[in-house]
C-alpha cells in the first residue's frame, strides 16, 4: 500500500513538465544591475588611509551634517561624494600644505544607508546591511541561504528607482555552476526566493510515510 501510494505521487509530481509557476506579479524587466558609485552619506563610516603616513590614516565617520573632520587639514564635506572623489580632494589638500604626491585611499567601511531585504524560502529572512558591491550569491549567503523549499531556479529581485518599480527572476543554480552572470545587488533591493512546489509536495509526502506505513499492519 505504502509502495502504491508513493509511485502514484511521484508520478504526478514528475509528470508536471512544466516549472512552478512564480507567484510574483510582473512588473518590468531589469535592463541593467549596476550603479555610479556609492556615494558617501550621512553616518557612513570611512576608511582613510594616507600612504606611508600612518598617523594620517584612520577610521572615521561622517557626521549627521554629512562633514568628516581629519587632523591637520579640519572640516570637510564627504557626503555626496563617491570615494574616488573624496580621496582627489584629499589627496589635494594633504599635497598644498604638507607632503609632495600623497597617496590617499577612501574605502566605505560601513553605509548607514545600505540595507537589502532578503525574503521567502531562505533560512533566516532579514535586512542585512551591505557594503561595497555585493552579489546576489552573497546577498543570500547574508540570509544563511536558500531554505529546504527553495526553488532555486526562481529567485526575484525587486529594485525601487524614483516612482518606478522593476523586477528581474534569476535562476539561482544556473549562477553556482557558471551558466549565468552573478548579478549585483543595490541598497534597498527585495530579493525574495520563491518556494518548490513539488519539493513542498515530496516533503509532506515523507512526514506522512510513517502513517502509511502503520496502515499495512491492519
Amino acid at each position: 500500500m505504502v509502495s502504491i501510494a508513493l509511485t502514484c505521487a511521484l508520478a504526478a509530481t514528475s509528470s508536471s513538465a512544466a516549472p512552478p509557476s512564480s507567484s510574483f506579479k510582473e512588473v518590468g524587466v531589469l535592463t541593467s544591475l549596476v550603479q555610479d558609485d556609492y556615494r558617501i552619506g550621512p553616518q557612513d563610516t570611512l576608511e582613510i588611509a594616507v600612504f606611508q603616513v600612518p598617523d594620517l590614516s584612520n577610521t572615521i565617520r561622517v557626521d549627521s551634517g554629512g562633514t568628516i573632520l581629519l587632523p591637520l587639514i579640519g572640516q570637510m564635506t564627504a557626503s555626496g561624494r563617491t570615494s574616488k572623489q573624496l580621496s582627489d580632494e584629499l589627496e589635494s589638500e594633504f599635497g598644498k600644505r604638507y607632503m609632495n604626491d600623497p597617496l590617499v585611499t577612501v574605502t566605505v567601511k560601513e553605509s548607514a544607508g545600505q540595507r537589502v531585504t532578503v525574503d521567502g524560502a531562505v533560512i533566516q529572512p532579514g535586512i542585512y546591511p551591505i557594503s561595497g558591491e555585493t552579489t546576489l550569491l552573497q546577498a543570500l549567503a547574508l540570509a544563511q541561504g536558500p531554505a529546504e523549499l527553495a526553488d532555486l531556479h526562481q529567485i526575484a529581485v525587486f529594485r525601487t528607482s524614483g516612482a518606478q518599480r522593476t523586477q528581474a527572476i534569476f535562476d539561482l543554480a544556473a549562477i553556482r555552476t557558471g551558466q549565468a552572470a552573478d548579478p549585483r545587488i543595490l541598497a534597498n533591493d527585495v530579493v525574495i526566493v520563491e518556494t518548490s512546489g513539488g519539493r513542498k509536495f515530496l516533503r509532506g509526502l515523507r512526514n506522512a510515510l510513517p502513517f502509511l506505513q502503520l496502515l499495512t499492519f491492519f
